[in-house]
């Protein structure tokens, strides 16, 4: 097992970035979980309804369009609040550090001690981040922030709105180009084979259980596109 020079191993996450890479994959894997389960829905309840490609394509269409616009915005709007956030306690910490130096030496200090470091250690660790990188240090100790790695609202809305657009392009595809015959069935297969996939890449970078996130969300889709189409069914048999 090779070790970089700050003594870190290659497989762990203790790059530089790693919160803004985590966001995008988080955004982009919920993004087309989303895509998938939302548009595939839409267009399996209106092919129940109607076998008409046209109504099945623009009713898909506009489901694409919408749920991207909406995925993008919402992560925008959320990312946003997060990283406000994380910004006003970066410039308090900054301002606390200016005004009274001296006590935040004390807290740091206190932080070390409370983690097992002798008083003795536990100053002298204090003293020299904060020779070092004074607000870095606090900021890590403190809040678990890096200054050079907050979130960036923009990369999780675009994550999220392609992401959201690959994933719908999937049951698009599969139903609008396969006979009347086999649509629906093989929609309702290539579309939880596509949620497997999703939910074990989430359950991977999240470091969850990879066989029972997947599961999760393959029942989720199948009782979404059960529904719909069952919705769907009905409605055309009733009223169209």
């Amino acid at each position: 097992m090779q070790e970089r020079i700050d003594g870190s191993h290659p497989e762990e996450p203790h790059r530089e970035g790693l919160a803004q890479r985590l966001n995008w994959l988080r955004a982009g894997v919920l993004g087309a979980n989303d895509g998938i389960v939302s548009v595939a829905a839409v267009v399996v309840g209106v092919a129940g309804a109607t076998p008409a490609v046209p109504a099945i394509v623009t009713a898909g269409l506009a489901a694409l369009v919408g749920g991207a616009i909406s995925m993008a915005l919402g992560e925008y709007v959320s990312v946003s609040s997060q990283r406000d956030s994380e910004r006003a306690l970066i410039s308090k910490e900054r301002r606390e550090l200016s005004e009274m130096p001296e006590q935040e030496l004390e807290e740091l200090t206190g932080l070390y001690r409370a983690k097992g470091l002798s008083e003795e250690t536990a100053r002298r660790v204090a003293e020299e981040l904060t020779a070092h990188d004074a607000l870095a240090a606090h900021l890590s100790a403190e809040l678990g922030i890096d200054e050079d790695d907050v979130v960036s609202p923009w990369h999780a809305a675009l994550a999220s709105a392609v992401a959201f657009t690959l994933g719908a392009i999937l049951p698009m595809l599969t139903i609008v180009f396969l006979s009347e015959q086999i649509r629906i069935p093989v929609t309702f297969a290539v579309v939880l084979v596509a949620l497997a996939v999703t939910g074990y890449v989430a359950a991977w970078i999240g470091g969850s259980s990879r066989g029972k996130a997947a599961l999760r969300v393959v029942v989720g889709g199948l009782l979404a596109l059960g529904a719909t189409f069952a919705i769907g069914t009905l409605l055309g048999t009733t009223v169209l």
